[in-house]
């Protein structure tokens, strides 16, 4: 059993994660319209894009420490 509520526990946390890296991405996108908001998507989308290959990366070490 002690093997399961870390994994447990290290899952709820990349869950919050990726959700907080959505957030954010949506959050520098609101009220922007036309080029503004066309400007600030291309940016907006590389970061998030970095965000979740970092928090996948950091998963994959967790989850293979974890067994």
């Amino acid at each position: 059993m002690p093997a399961v509520a870390p994994d447990a526990e290290n899952a709820r946390e990349f869950d919050a994660d990726k959700q907080r890296a959505w957030n954010a991405y949506r959050e520098r996108l609101r009220e922007l319209t036309g080029e503004e908001y066309e400007l600030a998507e291309q940016e907006s989308w590389s970061q998030l894009q970095s965000d979740l290959r970092r928090l996948e990366r950091r998963r994959r070490t967790l989850s293979q420490t974890s067994t």
